[in-house]
């Protein structure tokens, strides 16, 4: 019962990864919706609500739920962590406690302190759960995984700014078109060694990169016209992109 939750709340949240999921093996799917479920959970916690400390207690509530998986303790009885205990190990729930500690600057209003900031909160929002996932299915090459998801989250930022903007974030270091391009070529070139390196990943991991299934053309998107990530533009039609996922999904991730 706890699973069919996770996934009810993964296919209204986050639809990309409920799709890249759902083309996953029946196994996978056990491990990946309560991965998937908690991200929802904590990445929306620090939006509910325009008090911080209120924020701060939701992710902590969510950190304390972590602990008691990895711990003696008996998990709070919650859908999401019933459904993530059953799967988690104790480097699993280290990786996401990490995730969450990065998440505490959606809260606030503060910019990125530098480069380093900015990478580090890419990485652990998305290449520890990436990561996670993929150690859990079958493991893999870390780096590549996380130069793979570095791209992913990268894209998924770029597509993000206008509606974080609105919220009165700052996520980029430089928001000029010469910045973006520079960081879109950045991400774009970690993506592309990791395809590069493809061979290193696991079979049964593969399903945990199906969800970055629209990285690359968002991208190359940027590549070509930088000015897209301030109108909000970035992006696939509907059918072109359930065409991009049904080639990924039965030809590779990589494509």
């Amino acid at each position: 019962m706890s699973l069919n939750a996770c996934a009810a709340l993964v296919e209204k949240a986050d639809p990309e990864r409920f799709r890249a999921t759902m083309a996953a093996p029946v196994a996978a799917r056990r491990v990946l919706f309560p991965l998937y479920a908690f991200n929802v959970e904590v990445a929306r916690a620090p939006w509910v609500t325009e008090e911080p400390m209120i924020a701060e207690m939701r992710l902590q509530w969510w950190r304390d739920a972590l602990e008691e998986i990895a711990g003696d303790a008996k998990p709070r009885k919650h859908e999401v962590v019933d459904a993530l205990a059953e799967v988690l190990d104790v480097e699993g729930a280290t990786l996401l406690d990490g995730l969450i500690a990065a998440r505490r600057w959606d809260i606030y209003k503060d910019p990125f302190e530098d480069t380093a900031h900015f990478d580090s909160y890419i990485d652990a929002t998305s290449g520890h759960l990436m990561w996670t996932a993929a150690r859990l299915l079958g493991q893999g090459d870390e780096s590549v995984i996380r130069d793979f998801a570095y791209g992913v989250g990268a894209a998924n930022m770029f597509r993000a700014i206008p509606d974080l903007e609105e919220r009165g974030r700052k996520p980029l270091l430089d928001g000029s078109e010469s910045g973006v391009l520079a960081l879109a070529q950045s991400a774009e070139a970690r993506l592309t060694a990791a395809i590069k390196k493809r061979k290193t990943i696991a079979v049964d991991a593969a399903p945990v990169l199906y969800a970055g299934y629209l990285a690359r053309p968002v991208l190359r998107q940027i590549h070509n016209e930088p000015g897209k990530v301030a109108r909000g533009a970035l992006g696939l039609p509907p059918l072109r992109e359930h065409l991009r996922f049904t080639n990924v999904a039965l030809r590779g991730w990589w494509r």
